[in-house]
């Protein structure tokens, strides 16, 4: 099962920042995972479209530049990064799912896909696109082919996986509450990946490697790949 760096190791470091995204990568795991909105000039890595719960600015992200986000403090003096500060950090060595929030003028995120895939800072199989919004995917998929999308959902839908697939989907995103085995083997028919957010407790990982899962989003992606490792060699 892979393991996910949620909002990059956030379980130790301030959500979405560098220093959350750079110790998920010295970890070697599957995919950091990050949330993405827009300001009125850029992409920000952040989660909420309002500033107070992890900064100590005020307001809605959208409201702002990117110059005027990035004097803000996330957290231990941190920045809010950038998108392209993202693709920069990472450099290609692994995957990143950027779930995308409150986000705008789609047109210039799929461009800058594509800019980043030209210059060799990513690949296309290290990039997966998630999101709640589906008709954004949806659209995004028309846009960029190649582009492995992720279809998020808090819910067990009454035709289960059916709609990731509509979507044409690589993965479906489901929340470890909201989640059985019939979902899981509804979802692997329809050659979808299955992935649980947000994965912690140890009975929870458990519980998810008995349903099949691809993979989990985990604050702790050390703690959790060691016990998955535990696991395995039992």
């Amino acid at each position: 099962m892979k393991v996910f760096a949620h909002r990059g190791a956030s379980g130790h470091f301030p959500e979405n920042t560098k220093s959350a995204i750079l110790e998920a990568l010295n970890m070697g795991l599957d995919g950091i995972e990050v949330d993405i909105q827009s300001a009125t000039d850029d992409y920000m890595l952040i989660h909420d479209s309002w500033l107070d719960r992890t900064t100590n600015g005020k307001g809605k992200v959208s409201e702002f530049d990117a110059a005027t986000l990035t004097k803000l403090d996330a957290g231990n003096g941190e920045c809010i990064p950038r998108l392209q500060q993202l693709f920069d950090w990472n450099n290609n060595k692994t995957l990143l799912n950027l779930e995308l929030k409150h986000t705008f003028e789609l047109e210039k995120f799929a461009d800058q896909l594509e800019r980043n895939i030209s210059a060799g800072t990513i690949s296309c199989a290290n990039i997966l696109v998630s999101s709640f919004d589906h008709h954004q995917l949806q659209w995004l998929k028309k846009r960029l082919p190649w582009l492995k999308i992720g279809a998020l959902t808090s819910s067990i839908p009454i035709n289960y996986a059916k709609f990731a697939q509509d979507l044409n989907a690589f993965s479906v995103h489901v929340d470890k509450n909201f989640i059985n085995k019939a979902f899981v083997d509804d979802a692997k028919k329809r050659g979808l990946e299955v992935y649980a957010y947000t994965v912690d407790k140890q009975q929870d990982i458990a519980l998810m490697r008995d349903f099949g899962l691809d993979g989990i989003f985990t604050n702790f992606p050390m703690q959790s790949k060691a016990y998955l490792l535990s696991l395995a060699d039992k």
